[in-house]
């Protein structure tokens, strides 16, 4: 289970939300489905210098963990 208040990252695209898959926001909370369907995730979406613009509930299986890539030169 992810944790509150981290950063993560988009799975697939949301092009009604205009967000693609790897693009990065704010987990602020978690969203119960009271008709029994799949449960969720209440995102916040920044802008390129930080402005919050926007916040969507996208289903659990849509978002991931940050990945830290480790580069070797």
């Amino acid at each position: 289970m992810l944790e509150l208040y981290q950063r993560i990252s988009l799975t697939k695209d949301f092009p009604e939300y205009n967000l693609k898959k790897g693009d990065i926001a704010m987990l602020i909370d978690t969203a119960t489905n009271p008709e029994g369907g799949k449960n969720g995730y209440v995102l916040e979406i920044f802008n390129a210098i930080g402005e919050s613009i926007n916040v969507i509930i996208v289903p659990m299986s849509a978002v991931e963990s940050l990945k830290q890539e480790i580069r070797r030169y």
